[in-house]
């Protein structure tokens, strides 16, 4: 990934600022839950690689629903992002930060959104090049106090906080001037996905863009 594709990548992701953190196991879902989202308002999503399916949802939902940007989430070797560029998604989020992970996607030229929870990893992230962040899990590590707090020392660094983000707190975190935008999976959650209520996903979904 070139340094502009890393600035695209911020750009990209802040025009969403809600990202649906989405875990399926059916392509049927995978491609209905996308079509509700859509429908809300939403203009991408964030399929994780937790399921046997996951390759094959993302396939799915890049070919079938256009004007939808499809990102892979739990991106955690490099197998993984060598899938993911024959894939050509429009990101890739780690739930954490290695060099190894950081060095391949920029070989690769995938988007990545590498995770970090420590001044450590930020620090370890601007070292080769990188000032977006993944704030994960994001409540558990401090939330919004410690956003406050990384503001002065990391001024050039900015977030996705994920983890712990809901409907009556993540207004909060896009206040802050170091969030670009949000990671989530209220409007996506399994009991919405169990009881196939698109409805409700959509409804949800318009909520966040609102």
């Amino acid at each position: 990934m070139s340094f502009d594709s890393a600035d695209s990548l911020q750009a990209l992701l802040g025009q969403f600022k809600v990202v649906p953190v989405l875990t399926v196991s059916s392509v049927e879902s995978g491609l209905a839950v996308c079509r509700a989202l859509q429908a809300g308002g939403i203009r991408g999503v964030e399929i994780t690689l937790r399921t046997p399916v996951a390759l094959e949802v993302i396939a799915a939902v890049r070919d079938q629903l256009d004007g939808f940007h499809v990102g892979a989430g739990t991106v955690k070797t490099v197998n993984d992002l060598r899938e993911l560029k024959k894939l050509d998604v429009a990101f890739a989020v780690s739930p954490g930060f290695t060099r190894r992970l950081s060095d391949c996607a920029f070989e690769l030229d995938v988007p990545l959104l590498p995770g970090v929870a420590t001044a450590s990893e930020i620090l370890a992230g601007l070292e080769t090049g990188r000032n977006f962040f993944k704030l994960f899990p994001a409540q558990a590590v401090g939330g919004i106090p410690l956003l406050k707090s990384l503001a002065a020392p990391f001024a050039e660094a900015c977030f996705c906080p994920t983890g712990g983000v809901s409907p009556d707190n993540f207004r909060d975190y896009l206040a802050l001037p170091n969030v670009v935008c949000v990671g989530g999976s209220w409007m996506v959650n399994s009991s919405l996905l169990e009881q196939e209520n698109w409805q409700e996903v959509t409804r949800l979904s318009r909520e966040c863009m609102a």
